[in-house]
């Protein structure tokens, strides 16, 4: 496993967001909290847990290259240790929130697609989508030591754009995911508030080249106010 910086970015700060206001607003009218929207220039920056094949960002958005076999996992089951995939990572400091968007337009096993939280190689949580047993499956992967795995299958959501959240307060981070409804709770998992923690996109494909993830927007803002 290796972390590289992004060459030529800067760490992401106040300053580099774009506040637009019709989307902040409605964000905040939505989830009870504002938030900051990233510019699309600015969704690159950070510090790569692994480098990827490709990275693109255009007028339309962030398009990030896994390299083929690419993953995280610890153990559980399936007895082996996977470090290679890909997360861009930047502070994730307590009493804050990260979402993003991506387009859901990958179809072959174990594609994925989302967020990462990360302290080190034995602790930390992906979220997101990821394609399993011939169906997109939202769900995440926990691991204090060893990995877990929580899914439920999403087949409607094909071809759209999902939108999932973080939200560290606390002892805890909360998960939630939406599509074309209404957020809902993916998972409520413990996080240790004494552990430096990192969060950002995430993408690996572990069974193939050539997976390509169209990320479209990435905001950081205020925590949940509630879990219900």
């Amino acid at each position: 496993m290796s972390i590289l910086p992004v060459f030529g970015y800067k760490q992401i700060t106040a300053e580099n967001f774009s506040l637009g206001s019709d989307l902040v607003r409605n964000v905040a009218e939505r989830t009870g909290h504002n938030l900051m929207h990233m510019k699309l220039s600015d969704m690159a920056q950070g510090q790569w847990l692994n480098q990827p094949a490709a990275i693109e960002v255009s007028e339309s958005g962030f398009f990030v290259t896994a390299n083929e076999n690419s993953d995280f996992w610890r153990t559980t089951s399936y007895g082996f240790i996977h470090e290679t995939g890909h997360a861009l990572l930047n502070d994730f400091p307590q009493n804050s929130s990260l979402e993003v968007s991506w387009l859901l337009s990958y179809d072959q096993q174990f594609d994925q697609a989302g967020l990462m939280v990360w302290s080190d190689e034995e602790n930390w949580i992906k979220a997101g989508v990821e394609y399993a047993d011939g169906v997109p499956q939202l769900g995440a992967v926990v691991t204090a030591g060893l990995s877990d795995w929580s899914v439920a299958p999403v087949p409607e959501w094909r071809n759209k754009e999902v939108h999932l959240r973080i939200s560290r307060s606390g002892d805890a981070l909360t998960i939630r995911s939406r599509c074309d409804g209404e957020w809902q709770l993916v998972r409520l998992v413990p996080l240790d508030p004494n552990k430096f923690w990192r969060a950002g996109i995430h993408l690996a494909s572990p069974t193939r080249a050539g997976l390509t993830i169209h990320f479209t927007s990435l905001s950081r803002g205020e925590p949940d106010s509630t879990l219900h």
